[in-house]
């Protein structure tokens, strides 16, 4: 027996030589503040001080820490908080939380050791990065980051005040923040799943006898469907539970399957080949959907559905406008063929869940978008009583649209629980999450557009063909009906379906892919009328609050001093690029909330979850605006659907969602309070309603979101008004197949970014970005400047690294490690700049509306007009690897 002192107490190290320090720390101490991610020692998550160096536990063996100190982020912080956690805490260097005790634990052994050598001088960015270029963050809070380690550095963060404004800021920045895949019951099991090694097959004899035998099991269960057919690698065929994850791959390993292998396809161009194998002839078996909400009836061509093109406006007119303009060789006509490649979610935290009956009752915890949503899914999937099933989810490790929905995760654990009749976990290996947990999908646009010699928006054609494996239901080409208007408007969606795993929603859906083609044709068409495109956007586009952006971006010193097309040589060019996006405004019908008084104390409960995007503290700050108090003084309840029916977090509609109901209940508990008190607050104090609050027996309120006062609301209709009928059609369609509501007006983002290219080897560095945002009132200020930081440094890894590479013969997707799928890292991330104009949404209780899909939408465009600005060349495909950067370069030079 060996051993080694771990937060300074002394622990016995096991006898397996393979074990990993990771899995120590984790299941046998419990200390569940290091996490497992990547366990190839690439996103940092795992970081832990070994004799005061910062190591990563998932490669290091635990025999390798005997007789040695280890510090885990819970050792960092026991005593009182160390200056870099007390920064964290107040600049908001976190999101999700799940990255963040890795990145406490080495900017910690940073600090420490800069302060010994430098005293407290401030560290560039650059060496930061350096010192933390291990680490990953997903949800993008690096700049924050670089903020806090350079002011702790310098000794700003030396005394003992500890402040943030984000509620659950000091549970994350010490370990104690527990998350799904840290939920351990008594007697838990490990579930693991089988998937298929084909990409298209029948399984014709599943044996899980074998596995049943195996040591430790407890149950093996079959996941086919009746058809018994698999549409792609990775689909689950068969789960095992045993009593820890070794015994149960020993048990997945005995199963024997006999399949039938069936021809496949794999991607979009095999698909629409002729004589190409029809998957799902005519939608038959088509299941999988991949945009947000039920897809309009489609028609199917082989294994293309559609074209759809509802949101066309004149379709005809467009089209001979622009065949004219072709014949004649109009000069001002733009066509061009834009590629975007799939970008995975790539959550930190894995998809996991952990199913528990007890009493006929069923309990799961899950790392979810949507407690109150996935609880009646569960019910109706399994025929369950629905007060019967109960949906917790404290703290969520991202989800970015992946978690949105019931997920194979979540039934594999009750079908595991069922059937072992003990609680069950089941968590995604980084190769599942990175293969078969979604993404969004790659698409192709074509995209022709005519101004007419007066300078206005003729015609407008967007043809697009989006590929989301066997998932359908993507809308690119329909979103560019409600941003420039035009004469007439050809917008065409196709779905191309192949044998890849499914694609889903993914922040924005379909916007940065409609943006990257869209922003490029206006800025071409810019440079042919000769105009300023900043000033063609606000020629081209009547939307008043981007009219403001506009001339805000007009006035930012980088733009003004943009280089001109084509006038510089060298290595090394500058290109500086404008782009705009917008997305819904959005909420959710049947949202409820309660306030009560507890104890003399305030309670705020609604059935949401926080995953990142700092819900819990606008709750808070909501409810202590509404008293008068700190938002410390106000205790809130999330993550469980027991609680008041409350959204999803997708579609950036939890804020418009949660924020009117909460100040029509704080309106009720006031008058609740001076009813029961009998007494009214008194004049003049700082806080008025803190004393009666003490004073007042518990009660509770409730309050449920109420529509928008129409006579307030400017443009007086919905921005689904400008798509006609067919906007009517969609937003009906919403309301009553996912509950959700379009309001007036479009949140809206404008972001002017500077690049550098290297000519030479094909590099592009975003120098700086600036991002406007039109988003109503900031329900919580320093929560949205995060919220939009992180949404631009995921649409530049969109632009310049993120793409899934998959085996076009037999299906497997190759990118499934951290080290094989590049995300951007601390030193990719430029400064960012950001402002906020908080009119136009007065019409909405509270005046405020979502951020996080509209602040991603426009980056991607944004960072290809800058390239075209440094180099005269446009980029068509993204990610803009070196390769395709250089052959951009090379074919201008032989033109």
């Amino acid at each position: 027996m060996t051993s080694a002192l771990i937060n300074g107490r002394s622990a016995t190290l096991p006898d397996d030589s393979d074990a990993l320090l990771v899995d120590v720390l984790r299941d046998d101490l419990r200390l569940t503040g290091t996490k497992l991610v990547c366990g190839a020692g690439v996103c940092g998550a795992c970081t832990v001080l070994v004799d005061g160096a910062p190591v990563v536990s998932c490669l290091l063996p635990a025999k390798a820490v005997a007789g040695k100190a280890v510090t885990t982020v819970e050792g960092i912080g026991a005593g009182k908080l160390h200056p870099v956690q007390r920064a964290f805490m107040a600049l908001d260097a976190l999101q999700c939380g799940f990255c963040t005790p890795g990145f406490i634990v080495e900017a910690t052994a940073f600090h420490d050791a800069w302060r010994a050598a430098r005293g407290a001088a401030t560290p560039t960015r650059q060496e930061i990065a350096a010192a933390l270029s291990g680490h990953l963050c997903r949800c993008g809070a690096y700049d924050n980051i670089l903020r806090a380690v350079a002011e702790a550095c310098a000794g700003r963060y030396d005394g003992d005040t500890e402040r943030s404004p984000r509620v659950e800021a000091r549970a994350k920045v010490t370990g104690a923040a527990i998350y799904t895949v840290d939920v351990r019951h008594e007697g838990q099991l490990e579930g693991v799943t089988l998937r298929s090694p084909h990409a298209r097959a029948r399984v014709i004899a599943l044996h899980l006898e074998p596995a049943r035998a195996c040591p430790g099991v407890a149950a093996a269960v079959s996941l086919l469907d009746d058809d018994r057919l698999v549409n792609f690698v990775g689909q689950p065929v068969a789960a095992v539970a045993a009593a820890d994850r070794r015994s149960a791959l020993a048990a997945l390993a005995a199963i024997k399957v006999d399949y039938e292998t069936l021809p496949s396809v794999v991607g979009p161009v095999a698909a629409r080949k002729a004589g190409a194998p029809i998957l799902f002839p005519r939608g038959k078996g088509q299941k999988h959907n991949a945009g947000e909400g039920a897809g309009a009836p489609a028609s199917w061509s082989g294994n293309v559905r559609g074209p759809t093109s509802a949101f066309s406006r004149k379709k005809k007119s467009a089209r001979r406008s622009i065949e004219k303009a072709r014949a004649d060789g109009d000069p001002l006509l733009f066509e061009g063929t834009f590629r975007t490649a799939v970008q995975q979610h790539a959550c930190l935290e894995p998809h996991v869940a952990v199913a528990r009956f007890d009493g006929g009752a069923l309990t799961v915890d899950v790392s979810t978008q949507a407690v109150a949503e996935l609880k009646t899914k569960i019910a109706k999937r399994f025929k369950f009583d629905p007060a019967k099933v109960r949906v917790v989810a404290e703290h969520v490790g991202g989800g970015f649209g992946s978690k949105a929905t019931l997920g194979d995760e979540t039934i594999i654990a009750v079908k595991l629980a069922q059937a072992a009749n003990a609680p069950v976990r089941v968590a995604f290996d980084r190769h599942e999450e990175l293969s078969v947990a979604g993404y969004r999908p790659a698409t192709e646009v074509k995209i022709a557009l005519l101004p007419n010699r007066g300078g206005a928006l003729k015609a407008l054609s967007v043809i697009a063909h989006s590929d989301a494996g066997v998932a359908v239901n993507s809308t690119v080409a329909g979103l560019a009906r409600l941003i420039y208007p035009a004469e007439a408007k050809e917008l065409v969606d196709n779905d191309v379906v192949s044998n890849l795993p499914p694609g889903c929603a993914f922040r924005g859906p379909g916007g940065p892919p409609m943006a990257f083609a869209l922003e490029q044709a206006i800025d071409e068409a810019a440079l042919r009328l000769k105009v300023d495109p900043i000033q063609l956007r606000k020629r081209w586009d009547p939307n008043p609050d981007r009219q403001r952006l506009y001339d805000w971006a007009g006035r930012i010193e980088t733009w003004r001093r943009r280089p001109g097309l084509g006038t510089q040589t060298g290595r090394y060019r500058r290109g500086v690029g404008v782009a705009v996006g917008y997305w819904l405004y959005l909420w959710q019908l049947g949202t409820k909330v309660a306030l009560a008084i507890e104890h003399g104390r305030l309670v705020a409960s609604v059935a949401t979850q926080d995953i990142g995007t700092g819900t819990r503290s606008v709750i808070a700050d909501t409810v202590a605006r509404e008293f008068g108090l700190e938002p410390h003084e106000v205790e809130v309840r999330i993550g469980d659907s027991k609680l008041p029916n409350g959204p999803g977090s997708a579609g950036s509609r939890v804020t418009a969602s949660i924020v009117p109901p909460l100040i029509l209940a704080a309106g009720k508990l006031r008058a609740g309070v001076a009813e029961r008190t009998g007494r009214q607050p008194p004049p003049g104090s700082n806080a008025p309603w803190r004393d009666l609050i003490a004073a007042s027996p518990d009660f509770k309120v409730e309050a449920e979101r109420a529509e928008d006062n129409p006579r307030t609301i400017y443009g007086n209709n919905s921005l689904l008004k400008d798509a006609g009928m067919i906007g009517w059609i969609f937003g009906f369609m919403l309301r009553r197949s996912s509950h959700v509501a379009v309001g007036a007006g479009a949140p809206s983002s404008l972001q002017v970014v500077e690049v550098e290219v290297d000519t030479a080897l094909g590099h592009v560095r975003v120098m700086s970005a600036h991002s406007g945002l039109a988003v109503g009132k900031l329900a919580a200020p320093a929560l949205a400047r995060s919220q939009a930081a992180g949404a631009i440094v995921q649409g530049l890894g969109y632009a310049l690294y993120e793409g899934r590479e998959v085996d076009s013969v037999t299906g497997d997707v190759l990118t499934t490690s951290l080290d094989d799928y590049r995300m951007p890292g601390i030193a990719d991330i430029p400064p960012i700049d950001l402002y906020f104009d908080e009119g136009g949404f007065d019409h909405v209780q509270g005046g405020s509306v979502g951020i996080g899909e509209v602040a991603t939408v426009p980056t991607s465009a944004a960072i290809a007009n800058a390239i075209h600005n440094a180099i005269g060349v446009r980029p068509c495909e993204i990610p803009l690897r070196p390769d395709r950067l250089l052959g951009l370069i090379e074919r201008r030079s032989a033109a």
